[in-house]
């Protein structure tokens, strides 16, 4: 078996479900699979299954318990203060963004009705008439200025804040009309709006905790830590309401608990797998696969601030002790794609293919921390079961480390609480990064000298210069150009250690229907209550 057909995901089925209904034939949609590498009656199968997929009509009515797999007594219902994918599936039931970014990733409008500029500076945004609040409050331009006004308040604490700085004014012009000026022009502007932590909430909010939003579902209950229960919005905007009457969601931190919940059908969606749990799940009629191909990874941060990471190579020695093969073959199963620790994957228009790829060197690596004199010392690495497979990547460090001379000690640490009290804080640790849209947006969040989730304390005016500069242009070749430079100077200077990009697997309900990948992330980029539905 190929590797294509080894790989072929629910990713895939969905662009073949997407041909035909665009109306392609059955050649011509075995002709497109064949050139991916599948065989005929390999082809035959998965067409068969998309074919049915796309007759089958959504049911209205039911109720499912969906898991998460990170929680904290810090979730919230505030959308800009959003960390994590338990509060973005929260945010995604109960507000709307003005645009949203599809299967295809493509940028379309969601509360504004159009959103266009002369100059990339200037944004003038039309809102969509009929629009109401849970409260029964109509949307209106100044709900706009609000929203993106909170995120230029430091005192809000947004984690988009070093996103948001770059508009300079928002205001009314009329009551569905808002003009938004930059400081600089940004072509993505659209783009970045179609992020979480922009959704819309009404004028004047102080109090999130009923979650007053323009989404398909209303709360009845949040308990931050607990769980969160949230029914339909029958007067919801759009034409298509959600199918499912409600939905609860919860955090299963451990993985074997969150996977025996689903097959013993006490939920229907067990969010973020591990792929080492694929062999329990593969053949198994209790549940079905969902696999997203995205952007996303699990990260090494060492800080350079702190030690051993302020000593000069060791942050490059850990580069070439990690091996990326052993992590995408042993510990993701296949379900990855190598990396070359910058964070824009290969699939993206501006992913730099002249880059050298850094292979596993535990030599050079050797070479590194001996230059910089931690052999012999314990290095702490700080990982938890919050941060996919970080524990199983901690242990293929300390194992190609050990045999150096380099003496990693694996401090792991409960899943609650650690993105507020160990990631970006401890020396060396893991991060968990969902996928961005746009090399911008990457860039603006994790690596700009005051960027909020600057996870390893990386600061370079040059780096700042260029993406104020790439920002701004309309001319496609410079700007790849420069976002390349930028992605070699990530690699080569930055702490962090992205050694592959991974695909997303959620495990669901056999009956649970209508979720089709998104490049957001997973569970259907955390708006899979909108759009699932539960088979009669």
């Amino acid at each position: 078996m190929s590797d294509k057909i080894a790989n072929w995901t629910a990713s895939d089925d969905a662009m073949v479900e997407n041909a035909i209904r665009r109306g392609a034939s059955r050649r011509e949609l075995l002709q497109m699979m064949f050139m991916g590498g599948v065989a005929a009656t390999t082809g035959a199968t998965i067409l068969g299954r998309a074919t049915a997929a796309v007759a089958a009509e959504p049911v209205k009515g039911g109720f499912i318990k969906a898991a998460g797999f990170s929680a904290s007594t810090a979730d919230t219902l505030d959308p800009a203060k959003a960390s994590n994918a338990t509060d973005y599936v929260r945010c995604s039931a109960f507000y709307n963004r003005l645009t949203f970014i599809n299967g295809a990733g493509e940028t379309t409008m969601e509360l504004a009705e159009s959103i266009e500029s002369s100059d990339a500076k200037v944004w003038i945004v039309k809102l969509r008439k009929g629009v109401t609040f849970h409260d029964g409050k109509s949307l209106t331009s100044a709900d706009v200025v609000f929203s993106l006004n909170r995120h230029l308040d430091p005192a809000v604490g947004s984690k988009v804040n070093a996103l948001a700085k770059q508009i300079a004014q928002v205001k009314a012009v009329d009551d569905q009309t808002a003009e938004i000026t930059l400081q600089a022009p940004n072509a993505d502007l659209p783009t970045i709006l179609a992020l979480h932590h922009f959704m819309i909430v009404a004028d004047g909010t102080t109090d999130f905790s009923k979650g007053n939003g323009t989404g398909p579902f209303v709360l009845k209950e949040f308990q931050p830590g607990v769980r969160s229960i949230a029914a339909r919005n029958e007067n919801y905007w759009k034409e298509r309401k959600a199918n499912l009457e409600g939905f609860e969601f919860f955090a299963i931190g451990d993985e074997t608990a969150r996977m025996n919940a689903l097959l013993s059908g006490d939920i229907q969606l067990a969010a973020n797998l591990n792929p080492r749990s694929l062999r329990v799940l593969e053949n198994n009629p209790a549940a079905n696969l969902f696999i997203s191909k995205l952007g996303s990874y699990t990260n090494l941060n060492v800080r350079l601030d702190m030690a051993p990471g302020d000593k000069q190579g060791v942050a490059e020695g850990f580069k070439y002790l990690i091996n990326r093969d052993v992590i995408k073959k042993s510990v993701l199963r296949g379900l990855a794609e190598i990396a070359n620790d910058h964070p824009i994957p290969d699939w993206n228009k501006y992913h730099n293919a002249e880059l050298k790829q850094r292979e596993f060197d535990p030599e050079r690596a050797k070479s590194l921390f001996a230059k910089a004199g931690i052999l012999g010392q314990e290095i702490r690495i700080t990982a938890a079961e919050a941060a996919n497979s970080s524990l199983d990547y901690a242990v293929v460090v300390q194992q190609a480390a050990s045999k150096i001379g380099l003496k990693v000690a694996i401090n792991r640490v409960p899943s609650d609480g650690y993105w507020s009290n160990h990631w970006i804080k401890d020396a060396v640790h893991f991060g968990n990064i969902n996928a961005r849209p746009t090399p911008d947006i990457l860039f603006s969040l994790l690596y700009k000298s005051d960027a909020a989730w600057n996870e390893t304390g990386y600061k370079s005016e040059k780096f700042d210069s260029m993406l104020l500069e790439a920002r701004g242009l309309l001319d496609e070749a410079k700007r790849k150009q420069i976002y390349g430079e930028m992605q070699a100077m990530i690699s080569n200077g930055a702490g962090t250690v992205i050694p592959v990009f991974m695909s997303n697997v959620d495990a669901i309900s056999p009956k649970l229907k209508g979720l089709t990948p998104n490049p957001l992330g997973g569970m259907m980029g955390y708006t899979f209550a909108e759009h699932a539905w539960l088979e009669a």
